[in-house]
């Protein structure tokens, strides 16, 4: 049974935009934290950003001021708004749900490629 779905990701030029999406369940989203992981080729996995059930964000330094995470309850979603993204950001983003960082649920990943 997949829990959490994401969508979103693709190509984008240097200096672009992105929004990553995840819908959850009603019972993950009203239960856990949900963020984003990342994983760059040849690099060890990332947590990006996190949004807690009372609205409290965490982001990694890296994207500080770029990335924004944001949720619908509406919708059972969490959004990744990524502005200004740079080669770097290339990576498979995992949405995930949680205990603080801890993962209990995984989405499947979406690949982010940030090229000219």
């Amino acid at each position: 049974q997949v829990q959490l779905v994401e969508s979103g990701g693709g190509l984008v030029q240097p200096g672009g935009s992105l929004r990553l999406s995840c819908a959850a369940s009603r019972s993950i989203f009203n239960s856990y934290t949900m963020g984003w992981y990342r994983r760059a080729p040849g690099k060890q996995r990332e947590l990006v950003a996190s949004l807690t059930t009372s609205d409290n964000t965490n982001y990694a330094d890296s994207v500080k001021g770029r990335f924004t995470i944001s949720r619908d309850n509406a919708k059972n979603s969490v959004y990744l708004q990524m502005n200004g993204l740079k080669p770097e950001d290339t990576a498979v983003y995992y949405c995930y749900a949680g205990p603080g960082p801890s993962v209990n649920y995984w989405g499947k990943g979406t690949l982010v490629t940030v090229s000219s």
